[in-house]
């Protein structure tokens, strides 16, 4: 007899601006086989996806396994998306992905059941369930790297908001009058404290006249961009410049994260993405003493965990497995 759906591998997708990740993974949470490729969004939607469907058919080839050992795919996506129609509405990191019926088309590929749902909503339900959120019942995730992004997990279950727009923190306005942040507002966490605004104060400071590490190590690795690696060296070297302006983004965090615990108080506050991957506990701990400081309720502050991210790179391929395995034991 063959194996109930319950019991047989799913596939879980990592979609990003600059990657696919596929990945195998059983009913433990372990990962049977792997692959991955770049995205390419120039080749538009239809391209892309065709790419996905190959990194599916790749990872369980690597499982030495075939599509009928599958019983269902999820895959994570950037930007909002309707997870119940399998829609991806826009994402400001794949060009021309506007209403792109990502699931169904993918489903029509595969043969298999496909569900999708937003990528740290993900990432934050991999944690919640395999990494550094084991064991709790209320989770929010912070993921810090290009953007900033938010998951949220009650009583178990993640929890996407009456227009499947929960938890967006990196768009929670911290400083009135602040920075333009890419969705247009002012002020957002996301224009003061992601990659992109450290870059950017960075760079102002270096424009300004203000000594730092920064262009050597730059140029010694031929990039044009700050990347987290560079960022992290830095930070660790002392550089007055990369201290100062990383110093504001944790405090920015800080808030931030006190207002998301005031607001749902979790048990776990978990801190992902390549900014805090790269830079360790020594990045989280100034904003783990500014949130507590500004919880509301100061008794027992330090119960609710502020902690680093355990899977690194897998926890959306790990989190979309879960995923999957609960809208087939929903049915």
């Amino acid at each position: 007899m063959g194996k109930k759906n319950s019991d047989k591998p799913v596939v879980g997708v990592d979609l990003g601006g600059t990657k696919i990740l596929a990945g195998v993974v059983d009913v433990e949470g372990k990962i049977l086989g792997m692959a991955k490729r770049a995205t390419r969004p120039e080749g538009g939607p239809e391209e892309v996806i065709a790419r996905i469907a190959k990194m599916v058919r790749k990872a369980v080839k690597e499982a030495k396994l075939d599509m009928t050992d599958i019983a269902a795919i999820a895959t994570g996506a950037p930007g909002p998306l309707d997870p119940d129609q399998g829609i991806v509405w826009n994402t400001p990191n794949l060009e021309g992905w506007d209403g792109v019926p990502l699931g169904p088309w993918l489903q029509e590929a595969l043969g298999r059941p496909v569900f999708i749902e937003n990528d740290v909503n993900l990432g934050t339900l991999g944690e919640y369930a395999l990494g550094a959120g084991r064991g709790a019942r209320d989770v929010v995730g912070i993921f810090v790297g290009t953007g900033i992004g938010g998951g949220l997990i009650l009583d178990g279950e993640l929890r996407q908001g009456f227009r499947k727009a929960a938890a967006e923190i990196g768009h929670m306005i911290v400083l009135a009058d602040g920075p333009v942040c890419g969705c247009g507002n002012r002020g957002c966490v996301e224009a003061v404290a992601s990659r992109t605004a450290i870059e950017r104060d960075i760079l102002a400071g270096i424009n300004a006249g203000r000594e730092s590490l920064i262009p050597t190590i730059m140029q010694r690795e031929e990039r044009d961009r700050l990347t987290s690696g560079a960022l992290a060296e830095a930070y660790r070297g002392g550089d007055p410049l990369v201290t100062e302006v990383i110093g504001k983004a944790q405090f920015y965090l800080g808030l931030s994260t006190a207002s998301v615990v005031n607001l749902v108080d979790p048990e776990v506050v978990i801190f992902g993405g390549g900014v805090t991957e790269a830079l360790g506990e020594g990045f989280l701990e100034p904003i783990r003493r500014v949130a507590y400081q500004n919880f509301i309720n100061k008794r027992g502050a330090e119960g609710v965990k502020i902690v680093l991210a355990q899977l690194g790179d897998n926890a959306t391929l790990l989190g979309a497995a879960v995923l999957a395995r609960r809208k087939l034991a929903k049915g």
